[in-house]
């Protein structure tokens, strides 16, 4: 009889709220590195800014150089009524889409007056019944971007339960970024340096880029005990053909692929589960990767430490067994490692 799936009951840990990374460290790569064999469990404590000495020296690197808008919106209606918009991505030319959330709901037509921009309000075009919004473009204002731009703020993680400071406009960001789009930054990527990337490099390692836009889903909580039962948010992603053709001859010649974040995983899982190989296409996935999933493109990670019950703790432990990821886990959180966004990273391989 086979064993049954595990449920969001088994991905759970103890996590003190004191071990949750709420400011960045000193340097990008100062962080702590704990390396996880995934073939028989073992873990060592090293540093980031070891990667270099930690790689075979033939890998393909591959990141995600999607970059973090300032999607937080803060304004108020015409009756002084608080409003906050996160933007989410454009809409037809001059509109985008968002979610809202004001005390009593929007309706179409409504006028919005967005801190940063004034006597240029924003009108609801449409009210969707999930929370998300349509809205239309201020006048003087020719995209989306430029909008987050003059009058945006970086949208912190919830769990730092903090607005977003001068600091994080730059640490809140990999520093390869180029395409705009997200709303949550690709986390494990924050501590490259363009010195370690060159580390890497001078060691062997070749390096490739993907994109996937990181939404306001990658926070929600799973509600359900089945893990099937769970309703995966879409993320739009693109992999360029340069990237597919490196893939495909570091698999002819039997060289890792090593991921920078589970968005890069997802990413490249996606595309080859669809597609039996990694090809050049701009799309959406909503996959969730969990036990049972074959991966077909993915040797090694670099991740950060994640929330307990979460998708991507699932996806870790999907890749390097539940059993293993918790031990380190629970090693991790005893040996004061800092955890989620600007925490401290994992490689496993």
């Amino acid at each position: 009889m086979p064993e049954a799936e595990p449920s969001l009951s088994d991905y759970q840990f103890e996590l003190p709220p004191e071990a949750i990374a709420r400011t960045p460290p000193s340097e990008r790569t100062a962080a702590r590195l704990l390396t996880l064999d995934r073939q028989h469990g073992a873990f060592e404590d090293r540093g980031v800014a070891d990667l270099p000495n930690l790689v075979r020296g033939d890998e393909l690197i591959v990141f995600n150089d999607t970059r973090v808008i300032a999607a937080r919106l803060r304004g108020h209606k015409d009756t002084g009524g608080k409003v906050e918009l996160l933007a989410l991505e454009p809409v037809g030319e001059r509109s985008f889409l968002a979610m809202g959330r004001a005390s009593k709901g929007f309706t179409i037509g409504q006028p919005l007056h967005i801190d940063g921009l004034a006597g240029r309000p924003l009108y609801i075009e449409d009210v969707r019944a999930d929370g998300r919004v349509v809205v239309a473009l201020p006048d003087g204002v020719d995209d989306l971007w430029q909008l987050c731009d003059s009058a945006g703020e970086i949208p912190l993680p919830p769990y730092m339960e903090r607005a977003a400071g001068p600091d994080d406009v730059e640490r809140y960001q990999t520093v390869y970024a180029r395409e705009p789009g997200a709303v949550a930054a690709p986390t494990a990527g924050l501590h490259f340096t363009p010195e370690l990337v060159a580390a890497l490099v001078a060691r062997g390692c070749e390096t490739a880029f993907v994109t996937l836009h990181v939404g306001p889903g990658t926070f929600a909580p799973v509600k359900v005990e089945r893990l099937a039962d769970h309703q995966m948010h879409s993320e739009r992603y693109e992999v360029p053909a340069v990237t597919a053709d490196k893939i495909a001859r570091a698999r002819r010649e039997g060289r890792p692929v090593l991921a920078v974040g589970t968005t890069v995983v997802r990413t490249l899982e996606a595309v080859a589960a669809r597609h039996g190989e990694v090809i050049a296409q701009r799309d959406e996935t909503s996959i969730f990767i969990r036990e049972g999933h074959s991966f077909r493109v993915v040797d090694q990670l670099m991740t950060n430490f994640h929330l307990p019950g979460s998708t991507l703790l699932v996806l870790v432990s999907a890749f390097a067994g539940r059993e293993r990821v918790l031990a380190a886990y629970r090693h991790a959180v005893a040996s004061g490692y800092r955890f989620f966004s600007y925490g401290d990273g994992m490689l496993i391989r």
